[in-house]
């Protein structure tokens, strides 16, 4: 199981003796599962069955939902006036002709111009819309998961490239760290060694000081812990669960500790390194913020 990207669109449509539902899913990244639905109101009594069902199938990403209904034939409508704002804005419209002094009467042309005098209402068979809803919704959702499943393919691909140069980068630091003592044992003999004859040094003396140097920049924990995190990502990528947020928390731990690692090595060249698993982990927190 390879994980899941939270981008993705799906469409699904399902025809029944009197209407036809189509579906369109549109998801991309998000901290958690927010779902907008956008249809007619004879979809609203399943808005939040919806809902729950996009959360618990899609778990993360901003999900929208758009529905539309195709009604056959003129039986799936209706009109009715609204009666009581009518004469409301009859009452009014005679006031301001009177007021204004105008002869035109307030037929019933001008009151239909009105907003919502006239009430236009889509009739339809409740147990054919859930049931074509059903299949339109699980037809658009299987096409969005396939989509994501793509994605996350690609991800993981490049992720998968990205931790081995990270091992890489890592094993070139491992490496050099053991030899940073040794040569900066070197350089203070040969200062030393210039100033014998002004100064005395005590064997003891410069054995501690080369011990403290030597346990100052000794990185040997943040490269095992390192090791460990990325051992884990790995893991994580073939869970096929929702990972997206611990992949997250472990990338934010690896920059943690090739942030000590560069700050603790005292070495020019493992810097450059560490800068380096920097860019690299920068890539990588780009690409995690999309997976599911």
């Amino acid at each position: 199981m390879s994980i899941s990207s939270m981008t993705g669109f799906g469409k699904g449509q399902a025809a029944g003796e009197s209407l036809t539902v189509g579906v369109e899913v549109r998801s991309v990244n998000h901290r958690f599962c927010d779902v907008s639905i956008k249809g007619p109101k004879v979809v609203a009594p399943f808005e939040a069955a919806l809902k729950k069902r996009f959360s618990e199938e899609l778990a993360r990403g901003k999900v929208d939902v758009y529905i539309n209904l195709d009604i056959v034939g003129e039986q799936g409508y209706s009109a009715r006036a609204n009666l009581p704002l009518a004469q409301a804005a009859r009452r009014a419209l005679e006031e301001m002709r009177e007021a204004l002094g105008l002869e035109d009467p307030v037929t019933l042309e001008v009151l239909t111009r009105q907003k919502d005098l006239l009430v236009l209402e889509e009739e339809v068979d409740l147990a054919e819309l859930e049931q074509n809803l059903d299949r339109a919704v699980t037809e658009a959702v299987a096409q969005l998961r396939g989509m994501r499943t793509a994605e996350g393919e690609a991800l993981e691909e490049d992720f998968s490239q990205r931790l081995t140069r990270l091992e890489n980068l890592l094993g070139q630091v491992e490496g050099r760290a053991d030899m940073v003592p040794t040569e900066w044992r070197e350089k203070l003999q040969q200062r030393l060694n210039r100033h014998a004859a002004d100064i005395e040094v005590d064997p003891q003396r410069l054995s501690q000081e080369l011990a403290i140097f030597a346990d100052r920049c000794d990185i040997s924990e943040e490269i095992t812990r390192f090791h460990s995190h990325i051992g884990q990502f790995r893991q994580l990528l073939q869970s096929g669960e929702p990972v997206g947020r611990k992949l997250d928390f472990l990338v934010q731990e690896i920059n943690r500790e090739a942030n000590t690692i560069g700050s603790k090595a005292s070495d020019a060249q493992i810097c450059n390194w560490v800068v380096e698993i920097k860019a690299e982990l920068e890539k990588i927190r780009e690409q995690v913020q999309n997976v599911v």
